[in-house]
């Protein structure tokens, strides 16, 4: 087959997504498909009407190539593409739209406010220690823990580095003590669940991608209960969002409080495929390759529209 690797754009996570792409052409060559890959720019309409591909790989992350921009753009030039569609792609990426959607359907998250960033100057939105994030981004991107012993001060001062100064608006829930954890999903199958101990601090972007910065445990060694909790949550969330191909599903848990400590943070429809990324990792953990995985995503993407080849 001709595939086109869609990849790196201009979101802050650009340089995640060019590593990725490069690895899912190479895994495409290896497996004997003919690879096109385009570095998104605003032409890419134009390019990917010349490559003419028999399917799009999608590698971006970030938007607006994961939160139904892109998507409706290959849904128009009638492509068939992996991951997710237009308005799975819109929702998730919206932390706020994902609780309206998953909370009502039983799945545990945080009970979070939208909060103005000016508004953080003058007073806290809650109790401390509590969490400030970006609404629509990934990666942990512009992600700031505010506690009593922080240097942002209290209230949190104008001259302090942090998501305040990137974005208007932005999302405060409380924070989760505890443990770090992350499930797969791939088609209708959640995988494994990996916890995640950032050598220091906490995982950040930095904590990601930087090798050697934390440290993944997979399988997690938690209560069963916890394990098949997590498990369940995922592939409840993947199937409510209605998410194609694969997903991510991170949570924290606070082994205090039990299950009912556990909670789904976000769910992520573009998760990556670097050589440090999850997903891959959890499928080497059931015996799939990198070049299966990158084969199963191709197939359940032409699965869709049965335009294989």
């Amino acid at each position: 087959m001709k595939v086109a690797v869609l990849m790196g754009g201009w979101s802050a996570e650009r340089e995640v997504s060019l590593t990725s792409g490069r690895g899912i052409a190479q895994a495409c060559r290896n497996l004997g498909h003919d690879v096109v890959e385009i570095d998104m720019g605003r032409d890419v309409a134009q390019r990917l009407t010349e490559a003419a591909p028999d399917v799009v790989f999608n590698a971006l992350h970030g938007t607006p190539g994961e939160d139904g921009t892109v998507q409706g753009l290959l849904d128009l030039l009638g492509l068939p593409y992996t991951h997710s569609g237009v308005t799975t792609s819109a929702i998730a990426i919206d932390k706020e739209l994902t609780k309206l959607v998953l909370v009502p359907a039983g799945i545990p998250m945080p009970k979070g406010v939208i909060v103005s960033s000016e508004g953080l100057f003058d007073a806290d939105p809650l109790p401390r220690p509590y969490v400030l994030k970006p609404v629509n981004e990934g990666s942990s991107v512009g992600v700031a823990i505010v506690t009593d012993s922080s240097n942002h001060g209290n209230p949190i001062r104008r001259d302090v580095p942090g998501p305040w100064a990137e974005f208007p608006t932005l999302l405060a829930e409380p924070f989760i003590a505890g443990k770090e954890l992350t499930v797969a999903v791939i088609g209708d199958r959640a995988l494994a669940v990996t916890e995640l101990k950032p050598v220091s601090g906490f995982y950040d972007y930095d904590a990601k991608y930087t090798d050697g910065l934390t440290v993944h445990e997979c399988p997690a060694n938690l209560p069963a209960g916890i394990t098949e909790a997590c498990l369940a949550h995922a592939l409840a969330a993947h199937r409510i969002l209605g998410c194609k191909g694969t997903s991510r599903s991170d949570f924290r848990w606070d082994p205090d409080q039990g299950l009912a400590g556990l909670y789904l943070l976000e769910v992520n429809t573009q998760p990556g495929m670097t050589p440090l990324s999850l997903v891959p990792e959890q499928a080497r953990f059931i015996g799939m390759s990198y070049e299966q995985l990158v084969e199963t995503l191709i197939d359940l993407a032409l699965a869709e529209t049965g335009d294989r080849p």
